[in-house]
């Protein structure tokens, strides 16, 4: 009754290739749910899968990411599959007690450093995960579980060391490990990424996180830093998915965790700094060239990430109705949807000096919002930017006009 999937590269693909499917491709992502409740029902150890390969478990990386895509598209209402059963194996996935330090999670409420060298990634990743679980609890109902995923979901916090700002390993006894190089990637507790990048890593609830980082001056120092920075070859010269190639500054947009990072100025008050960014991201890590994209495509989500952020928006946080608004890369693109609607996005003036939006008017009307819903573009219509080369430092400030945060709600 439906078609087969596998090669769930699940720890890159949750963050934009899924989103993407259930923009233009919906048929596809509910055979592609199919395809993980049945991997679910043939599962030793009743799993979700974590990286499937023609067919098989493999273990490899992080997470439980399946949990996120099912979220992502219950909430965005895709059809074709059976919400109960998938939010039935969702909870089951997050409680397997032999999976990947869950036990140690649940009870420390984070992953512990002398129990796991990759303690702090998954925390965070366990997190995110966890919250997507209460976003849909809620839609089903179920408040219990709902305060339950919700607590799980702050565990972020619980590796954050406020004395210095980032995320940091963190032993069984609760004490923070005192040696700590917030560049390096190896030993510090992280996978395929240092803490100056996966300690943005809370697409739930950046507003919560920026008061971590001790509000938004700070919040908005250590983004430009990030960015700007120059990162000595030791960090990256033995690291065999990053190159020079790979880095705007700090920035490793060759490894997924950080490719939200640019859309977070649009929480602060300085919105226009993702819109600099972000060209100045497309332009060296996507180019005509035999070494032309700065990481490999794991099994779609560069290119994801380059469709949504050539649109002019992008799908931060999973599991949420919105896509967070950066600037459009080109100056027309059309969107033929799966309801048979269609939506364009215009940017006539878009330009590698133009990188600036002035305003953004939808369907003819201004627009002042730093994100764009789902229903919003599946009813079809134009989404008009008008590009300049300074910025509009007054729009997208107001309260109101900011995207999702759980500490918000």
């Amino acid at each position: 009754g439906f078609t087969n999937y596998t090669t769930f590269s699940l720890w890159d693909t949750y963050r934009a290739l899924h989103p993407w499917f259930n923009l233009v491709h919906q048929d596809i992502n509910a055979d592609i749910a199919n395809s993980m409740l049945a991997h679910f029902d043939k599962s030793v150890e009743k799993m979700l899968p974590i990286w499937s390969f023609y067919g098989n478990e493999t273990w490899c990386m992080i997470g439980y990411h399946a949990v996120s895509v099912l979220a992502d598209m219950i909430v965005k209402g895709v059809k074709g599959f059976d919400y109960e059963r998938a939010y039935e194996a969702m909870k089951t996935t997050a409680l397997n007690e032999h999976y990947d330090c869950l036990p140690d999670y649940m009870r420390n409420g984070y992953v512990p450093f002398d129990k796991e060298a990759e303690s702090v990634s998954k925390t965070l990743e366990y997190a995110y995960d966890d919250w997507t679980i209460y976003r849909t609890a809620l839609l089903a109902g179920d408040d219990q579980l709902a305060d339950l995923y919700k607590k799980r979901a702050n565990n972020y916090r619980n590796v954050f060391d406020t004395s210095v700002g980032f995320a940091r390993p963190r032993y069984s006894n609760g004490e923070f490990r005192k040696e700590f190089d917030a560049m390096q990637t190896y030993g510090e507790g992280f996978i395929e990424g240092n803490s100056w990048n996966f300690s943005f890593h809370v697409p739930h609830d950046v507003a919560g996180l920026i008061r971590l980082m001790g509000g938004e001056k700070k919040f908005v120092s250590r983004l430009d830093t990030l960015f700007s920075m120059a990162l000595p070859r030791k960090y990256y010269e033995k690291n065999e998915d990053i190159a020079e190639v790979s880095l705007v500054g700090g920035y490793v947009h060759g490894n997924e965790p950080s490719h939200h990072i640019p859309y977070l100025y649009a929480w602060t008050s300085q919105p226009w700094k993702t819109q600099y960014w972000l060209r100045t991201v497309m332009n060296r890590m996507y180019k005509n060239d035999i070494d032309g994209l700065g990481g490999n495509d794991d099994c779609g989500q560069m290119s994801a990430w380059y469709l949504f952020t050539a649109m002019g928006f992008y799908p931060v946080c999973p599991g949420t109705d919105q896509y967070v608004l950066g600037a459009p890369y080109l100056p027309y693109i059309r969107m033929n949807l799966p309801n048979g609607h269609t939506f364009e996005i215009k940017a006539p003036k878009v330009s590698d000096r133009n990188c600036y939006v002035r305003q953004v008017k939808l369907n003819g009307k201004v627009y002042d919002k730093m994100y764009i819903t789902h229903a919003d573009l599946l009813a079809g219509g134009t989404l008009e930017f008008d590009m300049a080369a300074s910025p509009n430092k007054k729009r997208g400030l107001a309260k109101e006009a900011k995207p999702y945060s759980m500490s918000e709600e």
